[in-house]
């Protein structure tokens, strides 16, 4: 259990990480803020078109006496909206991380180059188109697994108790693993760790990655809160993936902001000397 605590300690980390180096953060909103306009548009969509959309498809329940069309109809709207809701968080991350992926390389790689004992980070040494395939690529395979376990979840919803207590639980669980998934990647791929290992890297230290996934998709709920975490979070997912290779981790982080105040103060010695 003790992985669960260092899980969490890693996402602090990132976050502390950013904050500190304030263009890391400043540049890694953007992609989210892009990311965020796009959902909530989609979502929007919905709520005005899905109880239209929902009576179309069910024309079989037009003869139905009343009240009973209405309530299943009524139903069936909020499961509608309910797993584009679940869908919308599992997959912001990835369409994030796609949408950004030249911000996030870079500031993963500032991470990276910042808690190594000698300075440097892993670099891929692919073209920015390759390794665009290979993000989306691997996120439309997590996706995949994903859908999988959602509607397994949403069947086992329909189950009395065990569908109001154990299921949602569960989701969280579930979307914190792949929304971790989709963090790691960003390090990992420069790595060249390719998917099945990665899922092996997280499937042996589960606790570690509820840790950090599970209150980032609890945070990821409330609205704009996502994309003022995402940059914190690949850092934080960085630091992750050095831990599970292996990698040492320096502590006592540099801090960006003040590297020009100590440039600007050797400049003036120079010149009074």
């Amino acid at each position: 259990m003790r992985d669960l605590g260092v899980g969490f300690g890693y996402l602090l980390r990132g976050q502390r990480w950013v904050v500190r180096h304030g263009k890391s953060f400043g540049f890694g909103l953007l992609p989210g803020l892009i990311t965020l306009v796009l959902y909530a548009a989609a979502l929007v969509a919905l709520g005005v078109y899905g109880e239209g959309f929902v009576t179309w498809a069910t024309p079989f329940a037009d003869d139905w006496s009343s009240p009973w069309a209405g309530l299943f109809r009524g139903f069936l709207t909020a499961v509608l909206f309910a797993l584009a809701l679940l869908l919308a968080v599992l997959t912001f991350t990835a369409v994030t991380l796609l949408v950004g992926q030249p911000f996030y390389e870079s500031l993963s790689e500032k991470v990276d180059r910042d808690v190594s004992p000698d300075g440097t980070a892993p670099e891929s040494g692919l073209p920015l188109w390759r390794e665009l395939w290979i993000s989306a690529r691997d996120s439309l395979r997590i996706l995949v697994r994903a859908l999988v376990w959602g509607v397994l979840l949403f069947a086992l919803g329909f189950v009395p108790f065990v569908g109001q207590t154990v299921v949602p639980v569960l989701g969280f669980f579930v979307t914190g693993f792949f929304l971790t998934e989709e963090l790691v990647a960003v390090a990992l791929q420069r790595r060249e760790v390719d998917l099945r290992t990665r899922l092996a890297l997280l499937r042996s230290r589960k606790t570690l990655v509820w840790g950090f996934g599970t209150p980032l998709g609890l945070a990821f709920l409330v609205p704009f809160v996502a994309v003022f975490l995402m940059p914190g979070a690949v850092a934080g997912a960085t630091l992750m993936a050095r831990d599970l290779l292996g990698e040492e981790i320096r502590e006592g982080d540099a801090d960006e902001d003040s590297e020009p105040a100590v440039d600007g103060a050797s400049e003036e010695q120079s010149a009074t000397s």
